[in-house]
């Protein structure tokens, strides 16, 4: 079954998995897991691609080959 954007209102397929390591105050945006994770937060293409860091935090994007490029 596929999963849908976590983004209010967005209807798209969820292409990646957006998460936060609190301690690092770093937000971790990459492929979309193989399953839900309770705390990370599937993302659509669109909402991965405009998806910034809060204040203060750094955001890591990884990319796999092969995948929709969400790291521009």
């Amino acid at each position: 079954m596929k999963r849908r954007c976590s983004r209010t209102a967005c209807p798209a397929e969820a292409v990646a998995t957006l998460t936060f390591d609190y301690q690092d105050s770093m937000a971790v945006l990459g492929p979309l897991s193989a399953a839900a994770e309770p705390h990370g937060y599937d993302l659509c293409a669109v909402h991965a691609q405009r998806t910034s860091a809060p204040v203060g935090w750094q955001i890591v994007r990884y990319a796999s080959p092969g995948r929709v490029d969400f790291t521009a």
